[in-house]
């Protein structure tokens, strides 16, 4: 999970920090390197979106640690584990607006009551600033991939080793299967 610092923190704060961070709540959320499994996870994600990409040109697949800006009243960024845009290109800047899809790889601190509560706070962020769908992805239980959707985000779609994970409506056609996240 994220440590708080920095109070008062703006968009140009983010641009000086040395690793991940989100801007929420006038703060600077760090967020701690992950371990091998979440970032292989995260990186298997983002291949199956890259060909996505290119056999589709519906948008841009993005890695970890990328910042787009949103202008929500608590929040004013999101650094998914892996993306989809579908917005316009912004150089060396951060992306502006959210992502169409995004994916969250639970690390070792993403478990238990308060972690639930803010993962469930940053899914609701994330649908008020415009993302269609979000993966909750848990390599450590049954339910490896639980798929939140924008217009009926309190019952996700549960996905398990042996399926084929989807992410619609945000990318039509898309899939990959669950077990490659464990490659």
């Amino acid at each position: 999970m994220a440590t708080k610092t920095k109070s008062g923190a703006h968009i140009e704060d983010l641009y000086t920090v040395e690793g991940k961070a989100e801007l929420v709540d006038g703060k600077l959320m760090l967020m701690s390197p992950t371990g091998d499994m979440p970032g292989r996870a995260g990186g298997a994600v983002y291949l199956r979106l890259r060909e996505y990409e290119r056999r589709t040109g519906a948008g841009r697949a993005y890695t970890d640690n990328v910042g787009f800006l949103v202008n929500l009243p608590n929040r004013k960024s999101f650094s998914p584990d892996a993306s989809f845009f579908t917005g316009k290109r912004f150089g060396m800047k951060f992306l502006k607006g959210a992502p169409i899809f995004a994916v969250e790889v639970r690390s070792e601190s993403d478990y238990g009551p308060a972690a639930e509560r803010d993962m469930a706070a940053k899914r609701r962020d994330y649908f008020t600033a415009g993302t269609l769908v979000v993966w909750d992805v848990d390599l450590l239980g049954d339910d490896v991939v639980r798929v939140f959707r924008a217009g009926d985000p309190d019952h996700p779609t549960i996905y398990r080793r042996g399926q084929q994970a989807e992410a619609e409506p945000a990318l039509p056609g898309w899939s990959m299967p669950v077990d490659e996240l464990f490659d």
